[in-house]
């Protein structure tokens, strides 16, 4: 009895990694790839390159009006949290004169209506509205518009 058991486990085993490997389809019938594409799960994979951009002599383009400015250099391993924020080291007055770098907007400064010296709490973790620019291809297709690409749809 006991073996017996034993080969149903095995056996369930067996099934379980079969099913669990085979492709998986999506409603119209066409596997679903993965976003990393051919890599196994336990293959490391290189991070996409971000290096620093030339700006364009008209600026990064943006998606709507006040759209944060996108980061154009890397910053894995930055260090932001409640005690410190790398960021700052170059972009905080007056280091961004001497880094030749773009100030933090006087905006970021206004804490509840009273201007600071210090960058308000509200806005201290900066990747929470500004992402680095990369040269990479979209992983799902995107049929993103602005407003001034719409053809006038919504014109007054």
């Amino acid at each position: 009895m006991a073996r017996i058991s034993r080969i149903g486990l095995t056996l369930a085993g067996v099934l379980a990694v079969a099913i669990l490997s085979a492709p998986i389809a999506n409603a119209q019938g066409s596997a679903v790839k993965s976003l990393r594409g051919e890599t196994q799960i336990d293959e490391a994979v290189g991070k996409p390159l971000v290096n620093k951009q030339a700006k364009p002599a008209n600026g990064f383009g943006r998606a709507y009006r006040q759209q944060p400015p996108l980061i154009p250099h890397r910053v894995e391993g930055y260090q932001v949290n409640k005690s410190f924020n790398k960021c700052l080291s170059c972009h905080s007055w007056p280091q961004n004169v001497q880094y030749n770098a773009p100030k933090v907007s006087e905006t970021h400064y206004d804490s509840r209506g009273k201007d600071t010296d210090d960058v308000a709490a509200s806005r201290w973790f900066c990747t929470a509205c500004h992402v680095p620019q990369a040269d990479a291809p979209e992983l799902v297709p995107n049929a993103f518009k602005n407003a001034r690409e719409l053809d006038g749809a919504f014109a007054n």
